[in-house]
């Protein structure tokens, strides 16, 4: 069954290539999580969904355990197969990569943590996170910025979604030194690019029923490669009038993020701003460790933390917040049209997090890694 759902998910993205460049998240993002988890459970799968689990570095090896114990106690369907990629703990190899991108390629779907780049340079200037993204063309990343219920910060209620085009710009590791002491690193912006993006933010508008789209850019300065950023934008927006377009400075939108987020929808833009932003927002709603995200490519997905950082001075310590990873699993188990698993899931740590006795250090808590887990676990609706 499984198999056969996933290949006919495959027809359904390729077929969705076209005019729209609506990949395989175009049957995740018709659906909404507003169903009721009370609902009557499926009957038991016959087979079950492979993905791919790649913990990564940092905390993510415990955030992935989060997920296991949680997946486990919930009877979710789910074959994970567990591969560790590190470029800082000497466990990244050619062989390793492919071994990934392999399982990658079969399942289709995937769940990972922050891949941690050193800043030295050792001979190659792309991370093998980058390296992963090209190999998948995994150009669209996807965080939808929530407030958590119960949780207050400066602005509440905040619902807002940042798409980052992930595959060129400041990251296509184009960098030389013409001469001693000058480094040249190239930017680079392509119309196909920047208006299949454009394209991804408008349809998910639609989709999603959001009213707005803003282009993020600084095509002040950067008047030719920006400046086609936002020209693909502008042109590709002349195809949905019903969505209202709009444009922005990146400073000025985050001066403007913090001052009133809710004057924004959907955000898109180019690489380096969305994972500023990506950031930011995060900062807005509580962090690092209560955002979920997502990346898609015309035929796979990979879900990852909304805000990515390996954390790495808490590994060990059992404090690191499981929310944002537990969110990410919930939403893609969404993707794989798990609804009653899915809403089990992120209504369980919703409830955690509401009820407010149970909150790691971060929120303001004293709970550990594995406490607030257990929470989760007892509040499932099973």
């Amino acid at each position: 069954m499984a198999a056969a759902l996933r290949g006919s998910l495959v027809t359904l993205a390729k077929g969705l290539s076209g005019a729209r460049l609506q990949p395989l998240c175009a049957r995740s993002l018709s659906l909404t999580s507003s169903q009721n988890v009370s609902e009557t459970p499926p009957a038991q799968a016959d087979s079950t969904f492979k993905v791919t689990m790649v913990p990564g570095d940092g905390v993510g090896p415990e955030l992935m355990t989060a997920v296991k114990e949680v997946f486990k106690a919930a009877d979710v369907p789910v074959e994970f197969e567990e591969f560790h990629l590190s470029e800082v703990q000497n466990m990244a190899s050619e062989e390793k990569l492919e071994e990934v991108l392999s399982s990658m390629k079969n399942n289709r779907v995937a769940i990972k943590g922050k891949i941690h780049t050193p800043m030295e340079y050792k001979g190659e200037l792309a991370s093998y996170e980058m390296r992963l993204r090209r190999k998948l063309d995994l150009f669209a990343n996807v965080v939808h910025v929530n407030s958590l219920p119960g949780y207050s910060t400066r602005h509440n209620n905040l619902d807002l979604v940042i798409i980052r085009e992930q595959t060129e710009g400041e990251y296509s590791s184009l960098e030389h030194e013409s001469v001693s002491g000058v480094v040249a690193c190239l930017k680079i912006i392509t119309r196909e690019k920047s208006r299949r993006i454009a394209k991804f933010a408008f349809d998910y508008a639609t989709k999603k029923g959001r009213s707005k789209v803003t282009a993020v850019h600084k095509a002040n300065i950067m008047k030719l490669g920006d400046g086609l950023f936002l020209q693909s934008c502008a042109e590709v927006a002349e195809l949905y009038p019903k969505i209202k377009y709009e444009s922005i400075i990146i400073d000025n939108c985050c001066m403007q993020l913090v001052q009133n987020p809710y004057q924004f929808d959907v955000l898109v833009m180019p690489n380096l701003y969305g994972n500023i932003i990506d950031n930011l927002a995060a900062g807005l709603v509580g962090g690092a460790g209560v955002v979920p995200g997502e990346s898609y490519s015309a035929e796979y997905a990979v879900f990852e933390t909304g805000a990515r950082h390996p954390f790495a001075q808490a590994v060990g310590r059992n404090i690191a917040n499981p929310t944002a990873m537990l969110l990410t699993a919930s939403n893609m188990l969404r993707h794989l049209n798990l609804e009653y698993h899915s809403n089990m899931v992120s209504e369980a740590v919703k409830k955690v997090i509401k009820q407010g006795k149970v909150r790691t250090s971060d929120l303001g808590g004293y709970a550990t890694s594995d406490e607030f887990t257990r929470a989760v676990i007892s509040n499932l609706a099973i």
